[in-house]
């Protein structure tokens, strides 16, 4: 567990180093490079593709600095840090940018940055980032979208030219530019009924205007999202109280579409007042961010599980166990943490192949979930080898050994059990291939905080030694040296 000190500490360092990113950024410095990690991955402004390149990375930050050279100016709204573990830490911003083209109408709208930053051999590296500007004109060959964006003001000057005649008052303006962004602009009154909701949001989640107009927020969002607003008002109300009147609010939350879907869309809000100060609405903004929602739990899949088991892997399993150890010590109870490696799985590999020893790494981490209870953890740690982490078992460290060596004898005769892999290389015919497979199981049973993540799982890993020294296919609890 990470103390508060700590964790503050680390949340200092952490804003400096982004602090220090965005100034080499707005300054187009090439030791920006110097942050990023050997596995990053990201997406550009105007792109939907993941790129997985450091090297590709690279190439599209320098052709960033070429498209502008000369430096910009970042106007920072807001900044959030996340704890995604205790060496994984998400950054969110939201900013305005300012480009030395006077041509390009950039400033006025809202950019968003997530940065997800890696402690790597005592360094902080970025291991993802997420460029999001609320345009999807980029051509071809640019990185940000300055040859649409330059032909849209043209468009729009014209226009504007031509209408001002027509278009006197400022309301009609207004419904004109809101007709026609992709963004859902809204407006409600002090009590949250919607009192406006512009054309996109028919075309976002199918409601029409007078389908929405008159309705309590509430009905935009599922069971979910309604939680995730009533806490964003929460905060807004406790500083308001504390004589900090909030700007813009922003938060994600899943939104309810007319054929029963849901969506995922980036809210922006911002309270209406009076000449007295006194809130007589909110007005704001809506974004989808559907597919950029998902990517962000595709990287916390890789992050934190095994690609082929889809078992949690080392980093989470880590984590579980400091969470064990700290219920551990709340409540007197044990746990039990089991190392399991399987005992002849290597000359499946040789005669076979790998993709054969795959199939029954699957089928060996299917067996072993069935073995446990729900709240439990079975992670793979890597090859075949396997950890189960058995949390609140009882106060008495007898009936805790009797619980866990049970667990066990149940998993060691379930991996006993002969293996049937189907196997479909290329344009083959499926074929069938048995295996039998048994395992080496060490056992070490623990309470509270007396042992750090690293010490339990040496104990485990030597119980596993001690069984497979003992003629393997056998359970061994680990036992202190004398």
């Amino acid at each position: 567990m990470i103390s508060n000190d700590a964790q503050l500490e680390r949340h200092h360092k952490i804003r400096g180093l982004f602090d220090q990113y965005i100034e080499y950024y707005a300054g187009r410095h090439e030791r920006l490079i110097d942050f990023f990690s050997k596995e990053f991955s990201g997406f550009a402004g105007g792109g939907s593709v993941l790129v997985k390149d450091r090297e590709e990375w690279i190439a599209i930050t320098r052709q960033d600095f070429a498209e502008v050279p000369e430096q910009i100016k970042i106007q920072l709204i807001d900044l959030s840090q996340q704890d995604l573990s205790k060496d994984i830490v998400s950054v969110t911003a939201f900013f305005h940018m300012h480009l030395s083209d006077p041509e390009v109408i950039f400033s006025r709208e809202i950019v968003r940055l997530v940065l997800i930053f890696r402690l790597e051999e005592e360094s902080w590296k970025i291991v993802h980032s997420s460029f999001s500007v609320p345009y999807h004109l980029v051509e071809q060959g640019e990185v940000f979208p300055l040859n649409s964006l330059q032909e849209r003001n043209r468009i729009l000057e014209e226009l504007v030219e031509e209408r001002t005649k027509e278009l006197n008052q400022r309301e009609a303006f207004y419904r004109l530019l809101t007709e026609d962004t992709l963004d859902v602009l809204w407006r409600t009154d002090a009590n949250l009924v919607i009192t406006y909701v512009s054309p996109s949001d028919e075309r976002l989640r199918g409601f029409k205007s007078e389908e929405v107009i008159g309705h309590h927020v509430f009905s935009l969002f599922n069971e979910e999202g309604v939680a995730i607003v009533i806490k964003a008002l929460e905060k807004r109300q406790v500083s308001e109280k504390e004589g900090n009147p909030l700007g813009f609010v922003n938060f994600e939350a899943p939104h309810v579409c007319k054929d029963g879907s849901v969506i995922w869309g980036e809210v922006f809000s911002k309270a209406v007042r009076d000449e007295a100060g006194n809130i007589i609405g909110f007005h704001g903004i809506t974004r989808e961010i559907t597919k950029r929602k998902n990517m962000q739990d595709q990287i916390k899949q890789l992050a934190f599980y095994d690609t082929l088991t889809q078992l949690p892997n080392r980093r989470l399993l880590i984590d579980r166990i400091n969470q064990a150890s700290a219920a551990s010590k709340r409540t007197g109870h044990h746990g039990a943490l089991m190392f399991v490696d399987l005992d002849n799985f290597k000359p499946l590999n040789d005669v076979h192949g790998h993709h054969v020893g795959d199939l029954l790494l699957v089928e060996v981490a299917k067996r072993l979930k069935d073995c446990v209870r729900e709240m439990d953890t079975v992670a793979r740690f890597g090859g075949d080898e396997f950890v189960l982490l058995l949390g609140d078992l009882d106060t008495s460290f007898e009936k805790s050994v009797a619980y866990a060596s049970s667990v066990a004898e149940k998993i060691r005769c379930r991996l006993s059990d002969i293996y049937q892999l189907k196997v479909k290389h290329n344009d083959q015919a499926e074929r069938l291939v048995e295996h039998r497979c048994t395992a080496s199981i060490g056992v070490y049973v623990f309470i509270d905080h007396k042992a750090n993540p690293d010490e339990i799982l040496k104990c485990a890993d030597k119980a596993m030694y001690d069984a497979k020294a003992a003629g393997r296919n056998t359970i061994k609890f680990y036992q202190e040296s004398a």
